[in-house]
């Protein structure tokens, strides 16, 4: 792909230059979201109402009811405002029972971790009398504290949760009688029905509590965190939120976190007979150190499907198990010589007669169609290109729907296959695309961007014919007209072993190519992540552009969307090959007429900011400064799950740990760097900062360094975002202009 220069469309009559009187850029309103393109919030298409789907209002006070043909409210679902016996003004978020007759209302949501969170939840019922009138009754669905991971059952009679790590149901037909499943939950000893940390965050869950096709059965997984250490980090009573307990003495926080080559939890799956209250363990035929990554109840309350791996990651099994003999019969096997990518449990879905599967063993990720006898029936996709999510089987038609990047690796697109194999695309527009459909595949949402699009929301049948527009964002786009903005454009380069590489680039405003300007590179580079997308964006990024700098993005040798060689060639070694892109991607842009080679930063977070290390320290001087923000440092302080996936186990591969390591190769750190880490920050630990820190010290190597009070990966809350972006700002400004 050649250069190409993608103009923003709200800017199209600036061809020789920006608008004279354009407003510039403030970072206060990047901060603050001003640019922030208008969604959708909360949509959710309606069990057994193949016309309609609901939607939570903005205000969140209400829930509803759309059509499908025409995006125009039908009616209200609920209302805060009017319902009976109401307690909360606003809720938070809501699903429907899988009949449709009932929902579930949550308020008073604390988070957890990333993606758990206890609420206080509310049961609403939508059935009619006689007369046609609902109810309009709230109900608390539990007196006895907030509740974790609820899910209904199948008929919407009962509802399973978790308190403190037990498990809990509740029968609606009973008066909403509540009794207890499980005695053994105990913090940082004992889960029951949701994932422990890693599991939670690396396998990205938070529920592992089903219900049988027959309402009749509980099934769920166990974990033995006893033997897993723990880690601490302090807390300070700070401020926003203000924790007045710590005011004199810090606290601490202590969780079990597993690192790599270290005890993981040990895991069991368990059914529960609701009727006569008997609790079996499943004979699943797991390694000793394996892990669980999912369980999903089949249409057949006979077939618990539960999807196992060994810790290695690269072998994949899938069983079906009788809830009661706990026999298990293995279905389906995936194996490779590198490891299975998280993707393929959620897109194992369970029809009748058929499910779903995602695999990697052509090279690409394609889809396969399996009967239930685990005989595959048809490899759904073929070629170079990637599947990225299937989204549903019509029944009727036997056509599968899902999304791919079969265009080009920086796009993706809604297609169906029919049972002869005839792929149709049902996107209209080139970019990003992705869709939700309604319960019977008649209708679809879909949501489309490109570099000068903001999300574009709208209804579709199952042709791909448009039927209405919801949301254009037509006010964002008249309001960035006013604004000076630098345009994103698309580039390929190649290195110097030949490896071609795909980036995009943000010229300053009123850019000068007789001019020379300072690069500011930003990237991530974690395996399969891609930043290089045919996407709409206005960021930190976007400022700094219009501040004066050439800013640079380069998806290298690691990243997605380009099939298993390309993905998996740093597997054992990572951070090396996608060091080195980043040292080329450098010495490329200082080749550019237009940029001062001397005058070459790079920023990233996360897997980014140990990239951002990784590659001042390649032994190739050409980043003037850098900013790693909640940087790992060394593999060691990382997660099993993510870690070893990637890297096996520090005893197994020494020299890959040693390679990947930014200590191993810190005294080769050239250009001024820039440290940021939050101290509570329990996914990339402080120690990480803290450790090279110190290594830094002792090797004479002087740097700047910012630490932020009980603030976690995401390093957020009050002035904080502000505070952070300010500082990374001013480090650039004053090493690189």
């Amino acid at each position: 792909m050649k250069q190409i220069s993608v103009v923003v469309l709200f800017c199209f009559c600036a061809l020789a230059g920006f608008s004279q009187g354009k407003k510039a850029i403030q970072l206060e309103e990047i901060v603050s979201g001003a640019f922030r393109s208008e969604s959708v919030y909360e949509m959710t298409p309606i069990p057994g109402d193949a016309e309609h789907y609901a939607q939570m209002d903005a205000s969140g006070t209400q829930i509803i009811k759309y059509s499908f043909k025409t995006g125009k409210q039908v009616e209200v679902l609920f209302d805060a405002t009017t319902a009976r016996d109401c307690p909360f003004d606003t809720f938070d978020s809501y699903s429907f029972s899988p009949d449709g007759s009932k929902l579930l209302i949550a308020t008073e949501t604390t988070p957890i971790y990333r993606r758990s969170y206890t609420a206080v939840y509310y049961l609403y019922s939508l059935r009619r009398s006689l007369e046609g009138k609902i109810n309009n009754a709230v109900e608390r669905l539990s007196d006895g504290g907030p509740q974790q991971a609820p899910v209904f059952s199948p008929d919407g009679n009962l509802v399973a949760f978790v308190r403190d790590n037990n498990i809990f149901l509740v029968k609606l037909l009973y008066g909403n009688s509540e009794s207890q499943v499980t005695t053994d939950g105990k913090r940082n000893e004992v889960l029951n029905g949701i994932p422990d940390w890693v599991y939670e965050e690396e396998f990205a869950y938070n529920r592992a509590l089903e219900f049988s096709a027959d309402s009749k059965m509980l099934a769920y997984v166990r974990w033995d965190e006893l033997q897993v250490a723990s880690y601490s980090f302090p807390l300070y009573a700070g401020d926003m939120p203000r924790m007045s307990a710590y005011d004199k003495y810090p606290g601490e926080y202590t969780y079990k976190y597993p690192k790599t080559g270290e005890a993981n939890s040990k895991v069991s799956v368990h059914t529960f007979d609701i009727k006569t209250k008997v609790t079996r363990q499943i004979d699943v035929p797991l390694d000793k150190d394996g892990y669980i990554p999912r369980i999903r109840f089949t249409k057949d309350p006979n077939k618990l499907a539960i999807m196992t791996l060994n810790r290695h990651q690269n072998r994949f099994d899938l069983y079906f198990a009788d809830p009661r003999s706990t026999v298990c019969k293995l279905v389906l096997r995936d194996e490779t010589d590198t490891y299975i990518k998280e993707s393929v449990f959620d897109n194992i879905v369970f029809y009748p007669s058929n499910f779903s599967f995602v695999s990697e063993r052509s090279g690409y990720n394609h889809l396969y169609w399996y009967n239930m006898n685990g005989t595959l029936v048809r490899q759904v996709t073929h070629g170079e290109y990637e599947v990225k999510d299937f989204l549903g089987y019509d029944a009727v038609g036997d056509v599968l729907y899902y999304t791919s990047n079969e265009e080009s690796p920086l796009r993706q697109a809604v297609y169906k296959a029919d049972r002869k194999g005839k792929v149709t695309k049902l996107s209209a527009q080139a970019g990003m695309n992705t869709a939700t459909f309604g319960t019977d595949m008649k209708y679809y949402m879909n949501c489309y961007t490109n570099l000068d699009t903001p999300m574009l929301f709208t209804l579709h049948d199952n042709t791909g014919k448009q039927l209405a527009t919801l949301v254009d964002n037509a006010a964002l786009k008249q309001k960035l007209a006013a604004y000076d903005i630098p345009v994103k454009e698309f580039f390929t380069f190649r290195t110097s072993d030949g490896t071609e590489l795909n980036g995009w680039i943000m010229k300053p405003s009123g850019f000068s190519a007789s001019k020379k300007y300072p690069v500011l590179m930003y990237q991530y580079s974690g395996p399969g992540s891609q930043e290089v997308l045919d996407r709409f964006s206005i960021s930190w990024e976007t400022y700094m552009a219009s501040q004066g700098y050439v800013v640079v993005c380069v998806d290298g040798r690691g990243t997605g969307g380009r099939g298993v060689d390309f993905e998996k060639c740093t597997y054992l070694s990572l951070g090396v090959k996608e060091a080195h892109d980043q040292v080329e991607a450098a010495i490329y842009m200082g080749m550019q007429p237009y940029v001062d080679k001397d005058r070459i930063g790079i920023w990233g977070w996360s897997f980014g900011g140990y990239m951002t290390l990784m590659s001042m320290s390649e032994g190739t001087p050409v980043f003037r400064a850098g900013a790693a923000v909640a940087a790992v440092t060394d593999w060691k302080y990382y997660d099993t799950i993510y870690g070893e996936r990637f890297m096996r186990t520090p005893q197994e591969n020494a020299d890959g740990y040693k390679a990947a390591s930014a200590f191993a190769r810190a005294g080769q750190l050239s250009g001024d760097l820039l440290l940021v880490h939050g101290l509570a920050d329990d996914n990339v630990h402080y120690q990480n900062c803290a450790e090279y820190a110190e290594h830094l010290v002792q090797l004479g190597k002087q740097f700047d360094m910012q630490i932020y009070t009980n603030r976690n990966h995401g390093i957020y809350g009050g002035n904080t975002r502000m505070h952070l972006y300010t500082r990374l700002t001013n480090f650039f400004n004053e090493h690189l202009k």
